[in-house]
């Protein structure tokens, strides 16, 4: 058998590297996960880096900058690994942009924040979309309304609230109001004060479940161990409101609900009454896109919503997911196919996938 070389062995070694992959890819992903450095021109790069692919046997990989610059490594002119990447210059562009929205007493227009960031507005709504997960007028939008939030909870005037917030005028707000408070101003100050919500809790498969609805449609869907503490939690999203239970008529709305626990595939056409961010709205759309029987990483999911970036904020959404398989976050996985969290219990979602794939 013939021996191999010195340079075989340091090139099998590095293809073997998973580095490596992303440094053929020039995958932008991996830029300061590490950094690797070519023998023959005495340089470090980021793995992103444009320059022609080198040859493995005089690749080496490095943890840090200063890593590589120990074992006697400049850095590459090209792709300036010494300096903060293009997606770490973007972002702090971006969070700046962020900041001069939410201390501006109007939303500025795109067309102000392109200037003020120095770049084309085309440019700047897909770095910020990217960064965010939303565009600029959007987080505009949910910024105004958390200020709204903020002026009702310390007791502000209704007409006080809509001005503070920065609405131009109260009529503008009130159109809107049921679609970004989930009621009127003045029922959300009181807590919902005046809306009645309509609940029942009954036992499923899975456990106790409590269903409710408002005059939108289904509000909740919760699962859990006690019965007490899933009222208890309804009560505490809406401290004010008029909660009815032991209703005859919605017997047959549990009924349709447990029925959906205990064969997923089967969906449910019922009005649902969501509310949530615009970002979340997405992700929660794109929950209700998966096919019964088949899941999605957290990864797909936000690279479906155009916001490859935000995973983080594509878990948090669906752990801020009040309607338990209606919206199905039971169907999103970690990458290696993990079954991560779930917020009514990691066994319930292992439940409801094992007889989704099995029907």
């Amino acid at each position: 058998m013939k021996m191999m070389t010195r340079n075989e062995q340091l090139a099998a070694q590095t293809v073997s590297d998973p580095r490596w992959g992303a440094v053929v890819a020039r995958d932008p992903a991996a830029d300061g996960s590490f950094f690797y450095s070519v023998k023959t021109t005495g340089v470090y790069c980021r793995p992103s880096c444009a320059a022609r692919t080198a040859r493995p046997e005089n690749v080496a990989f490095y943890a840090t900058v200063g890593d590589a610059e120990r074992a006697g490594f400049r850095p590459c002119k090209r792709c300036r690994p010494d300096q903060p990447s293009r997606a770490e210059q973007n972002a702090a562009v971006v969070a700046d942009l962020c900041r001069y929205i939410e201390s501006a007493e109007t939303p500025p227009t795109l067309e102000e924040l392109a200037q003020r960031a120095d770049l084309s507005t085309f440019h700047l709504h897909r770095i910020f979309k990217q960064a965010t997960g939303v565009t600029p007028r959007a987080y505009a939008a949910a910024h105004r309304v958390r200020r709204m939030r903020d002026e009702l909870d310390r007791d502000a005037s209704v007409t006080d609230a809509i001005f503070g917030a920065g609405f131009n005028s109260s009529s503008r707000f009130y159109e809107k109001s049921d679609e970004l408070l989930g009621m009127t101003p003045t029922a959300y100050r009181a807590g919902g004060a005046n809306t009645e919500i309509r609940f029942a809790i009954g036992e499923c498969s899975l456990g106790s479940i409590l269903v409710a609805r408002s005059a939108r449609g289904l509000c909740a869907i919760s699962l859990g161990d006690d019965p007490d503490a899933l009222a208890r939690e309804l009560q505490d999203r809406f401290p004010r409101a008029r909660l009815i239970g032991d209703d005859p008529d919605f017997a047959a709305l549990i009924a349709r609900v447990v029925g959906l626990i205990e064969a997923p595939r089967l969906g449910l056409d019922l009005p649902l009454d969501v509310r949530g961010t615009a970002f979340q709205q997405r992700v929660w759309q794109a929950l209700r896109e998966i096919p019964a029987g088949a899941t999605a990483s957290y990864t797909e999911i936000a690279a479906k919503i155009g916001a490859p970036k935000s995973v983080r904020a594509v878990a948090q959404a669906c752990a801020a997911n009040t309607l338990a398989v209606a919206i199905p976050c039971h169907r999103v996985v970690r990458q290696d196919g993990d079954l991560s969290g779930y917020r009514w219990g990691v066994q319930r979602k292992r439940t409801l996938l094992e007889r989704e794939a099995n029907r």
